[in-house]
């Protein structure tokens, strides 16, 4: 689980914690970390390899969420409530998130979902929207777990391939943050040598 600096620190999670209250009532943040990683996981790969990438908008995406999220969590799904931050990186304000996020989807579409472009374009492309979902980050929790599993079938769906199970977390939690902060960089070099 990520550690986000949020408004009303203790929302969603059992009293006096920073524990989000759960499907399976685990109390314990370790213990929700282990059964959260292997729920997760399960449920991401069968994703990746049985998910139907059609009817692709802001809805597909938060379904996601829900997919991989559901067993653990009543509100998988849904667009946060709060504002939240992380290591200095302030997420879009929770008030804007269904408009960005459809308008987001929408120019998607209109590109065609990336289909067909040369591969530096491609690569641009990706990174750009790879860091816009980023700073939209819609949920209470899961967020980077979702949004590669999006760009993954995204990218599967334009005919080209990624891996980012041989991705450095770290570097990519870098690449982010340096994104955040304007420049793009770094994460434009994560997915050249990611994408194939």
């Amino acid at each position: 689980m990520a550690v986000y600096s949020i408004e009303g620190c203790e929302d969603n999670c059992y009293p006096g914690t920073t524990v989000l209250v759960n499907k399976l009532d685990i109390r314990d943040q370790q213990l929700l970390n282990e059964a959260e990683s292997i729920l997760v996981t399960s449920c991401s790969v069968k994703a990746e390899k049985e998910l139907a990438f059609k009817d692709v908008d802001f809805e597909y995406y938060k379904s996601l969420h829900k997919l991989i999220f559901g067993d653990l969590y009543d509100w998988a799904g849904t667009v946060r409530t709060i504002n939240i931050s992380k290591k200095g990186t302030v997420f879009c304000n929770h008030n804007e998130i269904d408009e960005i996020g459809k308008l987001k989807f929408q120019r998607l579409q209109s590109q065609n979902y990336l289909r067909d472009l040369p591969s530096e374009a491609f690569i641009t492309e990706v990174t750009e929207l790879y860091h816009e979902l980023n700073m939209l980050h819609p949920f209470r929790e899961g967020n980077g777990r979702t949004l590669r599993l999006f760009i993954s079938l995204l990218i599967r769906n334009a005919n080209h391939d990624i891996d980012f199970s041989v991705c450095d977390a770290d570097i990519l939690s870098i690449a982010t943050i340096k994104a955040a902060q304007g420049d793009i960089s770094m994460l434009r070099e994560v997915f050249s040598e990611l994408i194939r």
